[in-house]
């Protein structure tokens, strides 16, 4: 994937805190007296964004389609992530780029008290919430504090514990929803996810505020239910979003320097097929995302069409096959004609909806949960280009209409955090669906994996740390160490 931020960071570095040099005779040199030589909070913020899609859609791709039964490398070897076989340094790269992430919006909030800019203070505090739960959700505890200190002497900073990390995003969010809600300053500059729409901007702040209470509800100490259910009954406090058009969902058009996540349609597609058990939930439930998703498998020899049809994940790697699987359809993301918009994902509204019907599930009230249920799911769908809404019909098969379980919440918000970065695993992690075939290809008797190991210059670079965070776990460093808000 490209990196359109442009920061190269050697990995030993970026295990401790990025770098942040101080070359003044450098700097006094490079000085271009016709430019500004001081950051402005808006100019960091399209490259930072754009990168957030992309990377949000390939480790999608890549990682949580195969640990979610999505999809998965075909021909497949006898190892692989969904057989979860997860390598000491499959975290790598979300390590690194969570930090340069972190760097970069920790500049962004220093520009904007540099410049008395506050509702920028409120668009970092959004931006780090994103970032920084990502990481500690797919690691564990991490540095946060004192990361991305080095300029002020700290190069081998603590790893805070996740609790406190929460505790830090959760407070930092209802602090911008404060700010966005009273500051008079208005947004300049291009925006490529809300165009300068502060109340966008709130809603998307407030969103995530409702993604990590509930990602904490089997904390009780977080009090998670009460705290959703006042933000659901508060809307004029905590507005959220109401519709796709408000979501934060990237409209990419392939054209420099917001190029496509994938350079190539092959590299889409090339050597990759779809699972089984994803394909025959969408074909049980009739589902209309079924030819934007995916093609149609076909015979061998070719000539006749199978309709949708995936192979089993984690098999034996001697099985074989009498069908051309299905595959995933290109256009959904990078389209044959350059210049045609498509979408990117960060935080789509059903996400919202489904956050809702939980809640009120929780609380018995039926009546709401269902309607909430009903506008995720109709969301999920529509958030794509070109997926009409098949209206109530939809739900009048037994297997999509709401039966008041959670479960059948979950499925419908599986299918809609499609292309979500790792939202998939991370719900399936805190409740357990949807309900995963397992098979004896698996590793570790089909438990899922519960984190990436950390960075593997970590033991090199912070040791001491490093062992003391890796002590803390049941399983030291390893991928079945659960996390604090999974216990």
């Amino acid at each position: 994937m490209k990196n359109t931020i442009k920061t190269y960071i050697l990995p030993a570095i970026l295990s401790t805190a990025l770098l942040a040099t101080s070359c003044s005779h450098l700097e006094e040199m490079n000085i271009d007296p016709n430019n500004i030589n001081v950051v402005v909070p808006n100019s960091l913020m399209n490259p930072l964004l754009h990168d957030m899609g992309a990377f949000s859609s390939n480790r999608n791709y890549d990682f949580t389609w195969q640990l979610m039964q999505v999809g998965f490398p075909y021909p497949a070897t006898a190892t692989g992530v969904h057989r979860y076989d997860i390598t000491p340094t499959a975290g790598n790269g979300t390590w690194n780029k969570a930090y340069t992430w972190l760097r970069s919006i920790r500049e962004m909030e220093e520009a904007a008290i540099r410049v008395d800019q506050p509702v920028y203070q409120a668009v970092a505090k959004t931006l780090e919430a994103y970032a920084a739960s990502m990481l500690t959700d797919a690691f564990g505890d991490v540095p946060f504090s004192e990361a991305i200190k080095l300029d002020e002497g700290i190069s081998t900073p603590k790893f805070d514990e996740q609790k406190e990390i929460y505790t830090l995003l959760i407070d930092g969010l209802e602090q911008a929803n404060t700010i966005y809600a009273s500051t008079e300053g208005e947004m300049a500059g291009g925006d490529i996810l809300f165009n300068n729409n502060k109340q966008y901007w709130q809603k998307f702040n407030n969103s995530l505020l409702m993604r990590l209470l509930l990602r904490t509800s089997k904390r009780t100490e977080m009090d998670s239910y009460n705290r959703l259910k006042e933000i659901i009954e508060n809307p004029a406090k905590y507005p959220v979003f109401e519709s796709n058009a408000e979501a934060a969902i990237l409209k990419i058009n392939g054209l420099s320097p917001f190029d496509y996540a994938w350079n190539r349609r092959q590299d889409y597609t090339l050597t990759i097929t779809k699972a089984e058990f994803f394909v025959n939930m969408l074909n049980d439930y009739e589902d209309p995302r079924r030819p934007f998703f995916m093609s149609e498998a076909a015979s061998i020899p070719p000539g006749t069409s199978l309709g949708y049809k995936g192979i089993p994940a984690a098999h034996d790697e001697t099985a074989t096959f009498t069908f051309t699987p299905s595959i995933p359809n290109p256009d959904l993301m990078i389209p044959a004609t350059l210049g045609t918009v498509i979408h990117e994902m960060i935080m789509p509204y059903a996400e919202v909806e489904f956050i809702k019907s939980e809640v009120y599930l929780h609380f018995g009230d039926l009546d709401k949960a269902e309607e909430a249920y009903k506008k995720g799911t109709i969301a999920g769908m529509t958030q794509w280009i070109g997926i009409s809404s098949p209206g109530e019909a939809y739900f009048d098969n037994p297997l999509t209409a709401f039966d008041g379980t959670l479960e059948r919440i979950m499925n419908q918000k599986y299918l809609a955090l499609y292309m979500c970065d790792y939202q998939q695993w991370f719900e399936y992690r805190r409740t357990g669906y949807p309900v995963l075939p397992k098979t004896p290809h698996m590793l570790h008797d089909g438990e899922m994996p519960k984190r990436f190991m950390y960075h593997d210059r970590l033991s090199i670079t912070n040791p001491e740390n490093y062992r003391i965070a890796a002590d803390k776990m049941e399983h030291g460093d390893s991928p079945l160490s659960r996390v604090w808000w999974e216990k």
